[in-house]
């Protein structure tokens, strides 16, 4: 598991998303990183672009956690574009 996937940096917004009947709460940099990679590149497709940013954005605030206001508004605009909000 990558540094990334277990930063414990808080996001600006906690999110819950219902999927498969299950709540999933995602708080932390390491929780977002996590879900958006849990999948295969092929359901993340449709947001490539978006998905890409997520990614990237995660991957800083990972490291910098002033950067987590930028992770926070680029999650949610992936998970809103997904229309998991």
């Amino acid at each position: 598991m990558s540094a990334v996937s277990n930063s414990l940096t808080r996001l600006r917004a906690s999110f819950a998303i219902r999927l498969n009947d299950q709540l999933v709460r995602i708080e932390t940099v390491g929780e977002a990183y996590q879900f958006i990679t849990a999948f295969s590149g092929v359901e993340w497709m449709q947001f490539w672009s978006l998905h890409r940013d997520a990614k990237i954005a995660l991957e800083a605030a990972a490291e910098n956690g002033m950067l987590c206001v930028q992770a926070t508004d680029v999650l949610r605009a992936l998970l809103l574009r997904a229309k998991l909000l």
